[in-house]
Parts: structure tokens; C-alpha cells; sequence
């Protein structure tokens, strides 16, 4: 198990969680979009929120900016978290906009203010988890589909919550983070979700 455990860290790690939400909302709401929408929509979130932040981090640990793709030290995560604000900006003001993506469009604004809040936090030397912050926003985003879309299907909700609590040992177990990180990631994941779940519910 502990040899598996590392392996949740990378394949739920931040930069991937915006695009896992995106497959997720456009498989329910598959009907709603044509194909190539569906490959448009994802090919930009994929570029925006995944390719771009590589390039980026590919420049900072060239410059010396950065060590390692989990950014350990807070003064690390600074410059990327203020270039996902951006990124996040530029995706529910010209992508993902309101009129036809209400629910995504909601997740991705209650992911800027999550990472508006990691941002002060790094300035005041405060350290929380960004895989809890990412994998807790998806997991609310799913519980808040599920009801949205009357899907009555208790396992994907249930299936994320598991995938949380393992993010959360793979943390520790790689002693990435101590509890109160990982407790702080979570809480600044969940309640920008939560405060914008009765604008699209």
C-alpha cells in the first residue's frame, strides 16, 4: 500500500483535477453538447489549466524559481498560484461562460477564489495542501451535479470522498504535509464551492 500511495499524489494531482470535472460534467450532460463541443471545450480547459501551468513551471525551475512539480516550500507556490488566478479568469470570462455552462462556469469561479485564498495564505507563510484544495472542490462540484441533475447515484459522490481521504495518507505517507495542512487545503477547497452551490443548484 505505501509503494501505491505516492501514486495517487501524481494522478490527482492539482493540474489534472479541472479537466477530471470537465469529463465528468460533459459525460452528464452529454446531451445538451455535440462532439466537437465536447473536444473544443475540453481541449481548452486540457491547455488552460494543464499545458500552459507545465510550460510554466518548465520556465520557473529553469530560472531556479521552482524545485519540484509538488512546489514544497510556500514560497514556491506564489508566481504559479497567482498564474492559475489568471488562467481561471481567463476561463469563466471568455470560455466557460455562464449562459452555456452554468454549472462548470461556478466550479471554475469557486476554484479562483480557493486560489485567491492559497495566494494570501502563502503571503502570510501559511502552507495548505493544494491537492486537498483541488480534489475537495471536485468532490463538492460532483455531490452538487449529482443533486443538480437528480442522477441518484450515490457512488460517484461516495467514490470521491474515498479519493480524498487516500489524497490525504498519499500527503502524509510522502510527508508532504502535516495535518493542519491538509485540514486548511480542505477547507479552502470546500467553501467557495459550497457559497456558490445555490447560485446553480
Amino acid at each position: 500500500m505505501k509503494k501505491i500511495l505516492p501514486l495517487f499524489s501524481y494522478i490527482l494531482h492539482p493540474i489534472f483535477i479541472s479537466t477530471y470535472a470537465a469529463l465528468f460534467y460533459l459525460f452528464y450532460k452529454g446531451d445538451l453538447f455535440s462532439i466537437q463541443e465536447k473536444y473544443f471545450v475540453l481541449v481548452q480547459i486540457l491547455i488552460i489549466t494543464a499545458i500552459v501551468p507545465v510550460l510554466f513551471f518548465l520556465l520557473l525551475r529553469s530560472t531556479g524559481h521552482v524545485k519540484s512539480v509538488m512546489l514544497p516550500e510556500v514560497t514556491e507556490r506564489r508566481i504559479p498560484l497567482i498564474l492559475q488566478c489568471f488562467l481561471y479568469i481567463l476561463l469563466v470570462k471568455r470560455s466557460i461562460v455562464i449562459l452555456r455552462y452554468p454549472e462548470l462556469h461556478f466550479f471554475f469561479l469557486g476554484a479562483l477564489f480557493s486560489s485567491i485564498i492559497a495566494v494570501i495564505c502563502s503571503l502570510f507563510k501559511i502552507k495548505a495542501s493544494l491537492h486537498m484544495l483541488a480534489i475537495s472542490s471536485f468532490t463538492v462540484f460532483v455531490i452538487g451535479l449529482n443533486i443538480h441533475l437528480q442522477l441518484h447515484n450515490p457512488y460517484w459522490p461516495a467514490l470521491l470522498i474515498l479519493l480524498t481521504g487516500i489524497t490525504a495518507s498519499s500527503r502524509l505517507d510522502m510527508k508532504a504535509h502535516s495535518v493542519k495542512e491538509l485540514l486548511i487545503g480542505l477547507l479552502i477547497g470546500i467553501m467557495p464551492q459550497l457559497l456558490f452551490l445555490p447560485l446553480w443548484l
